[in-house]
């Protein structure tokens, strides 16, 4: 049996838990990349009126090109920190002695960040 079992289980769902919000970052930078591609093709055909033109490209603009890497980005930088963070964990979690906890600016960080994003292309929509 391995000692301290629980504890270790712990450690790997938390770990499991943040790759898993890791790598639905990353698909939500693919569907933010692809939906930006789609818009700007329908900028670009010519069958549509002159009206709708400047809308679509007006909803293509920088956020729609660079936020789909920033989220691509984000969740490969979640995914290597919550790596890094769970072997840490399950080495403090294996030696004897008594560790203070650790601050929680990482996770605070990249909550912070994806809020900021999902609020800005969420007003981004709104007033586009």
């Amino acid at each position: 049996m391995i000692r301290d079992y629980r504890d270790h289980a712990a450690n790997e769902r938390t770990f499991l838990a943040w790759v898993r919000t890791g790598i639905a970052v990353i698909a939500f930078g693919f569907v933010v990349e692809k939906f930006n591609l789609f818009l700007l093709t329908m900028a670009n055909t010519s069958s549509l009126d002159s009206g709708r033109r400047p809308q679509l490209e007006r909803l293509s603009g920088p956020l729609g090109h660079y936020g789909g890497l920033a989220l691509i980005l984000l969740g490969t930088a979640l995914l290597m920190t919550s790596t890094a963070h769970f072997i840490r964990t399950g080495r403090l979690l294996d030696d004897q002695e008594a560790h203070p906890i650790g601050g929680v600016r990482a996770e605070l960080l990249f909550s912070t960040v994806l809020a900021l994003l999902v609020a800005g292309f969420s007003t981004f929509l709104v007033l586009g």
